[in-house]
């Protein structure tokens, strides 16, 4: 309510108290809830009439009530100050109230107006996404059970985009964003909320696709570096493996040559001394084998004559 304007009216009427005056306020209530409707006139109240539409209800007189309506059916009843009380409140209650109080002596001192407005609970909102290519498409549904239900739908994400959708029942939202979103159903009397993480397997944040990025950085140099170190292993072995084989090779000839070259003892004795200061002989060159040489023939000797001496 409007504090200024009822301390205006009010000061008004200390001044003027018999200035007729009409104030019309807004009030909403739940279905099934209570209603009160106040009057700003100020000091005491002698007689107050309440009509609804143009009907009377009940009017209190030198603190007295009476009824103009059925009890039950109206489910009011009026305070000493003037306050119209309803219990219950329907759909069917809603409407134009006004309120004319006159003084002691007869004069009109008040007329105000009070437009009551009787509301639905609002429904629990229904969130729904859908993943296109690379947008992502929000859906805040709301089940209206008559149709004079009047709601505003807010959708917003992480509190910082917002659209607003008023008199209307659904809302959607398309976004390149993935995060939290809320929708909001709220009207006079009521507000629900439902909220949900929405992410697309098709969208990766920032900070996903660095840590992507940084994970295959690092298992590449991992394994650029685990096949470095083998491949030093593997140059290591067939270096020692080359290194013994010729520690071996060489361990062999000279095994070879030690038994080849007997060692001469150490204190050789005098027939050894000369066996070694005698030269060595020297080889034979073999001769070509030649043809055999044909045999002369063998002349007949002639007989020896003796020589006849003289």
């Amino acid at each position: 309510m409007n504090f200024r304007r009822i301390f205006l009216v009010k000061c008004l009427l200390l001044l003027f108290p018999t200035v007729k005056c009409s104030i019309t306020n807004w009030i909403y209530t739940a279905v099934n809830g209570s209603a009160l409707l106040s009057i700003a006139a100020a000091g005491s109240i002698y007689d107050a009439t309440w009509l609804r539409d143009r009907k009377r209800l009940l009017q209190i007189k030198d603190k007295k009530v009476k009824y103009y309506v059925n009890k039950e059916q109206c489910r009011c009843k009026i305070l000493l100050n003037g306050t119209l009380q309803i219990e219950k409140v329907m759909k069917e209650d809603s409407g134009k109230y006004t309120v004319t109080v006159y003084q002691q002596d007869g004069k009109l001192k008040a007329e105000e107006e009070k437009m009551l407005i009787v509301q639905e609970p609002v429904p629990q909102p229904i969130l729904s996404a859908e993943c296109m290519n690379k947008t992502v498409s929000v859906k805040c549904e709301v089940k209206q059970k008559t149709k004079d239900e009047t709601f505003i739908i807010e959708l917003t994400l992480d509190d910082k985009s917002k659209k607003i959708q008023k008199n209307a029942t659904r809302l959607e939202f398309h976004t390149r964003y993935s995060g939290t979103f809320r929708c909001v159903v709220k009207n006079q009397v009521s507000k629900k909320t439902a909220e949900e993480v929405i992410k697309c397997s098709g969208q990766l944040d920032l900070y996903l696709i660095l840590s992507i990025a940084g994970g295959a950085t690092f298992f590449v140099i991992f394994m650029i570096l685990l096949i470095y170190c083998i491949r030093k292993k593997k140059a290591e072995r067939f270096e020692n493996d080359d290194e013994d084989r010729t520690t071996r090779a060489r361990q062999a000839d000279s095994e070879m040559m030690v038994r080849e070259l007997p060692q001469p003892p150490c204190n050789p004795t005098p027939k050894q001394l000369r066996v070694q200061q005698r030269p060595l002989p020297q080889p034979q060159v073999q001769q070509q084998a030649l043809p055999p040489r044909p045999r002369p023939r063998t002349q007949q000797r002639t007989p020896n004559h003796q020589r006849e001496r003289p």
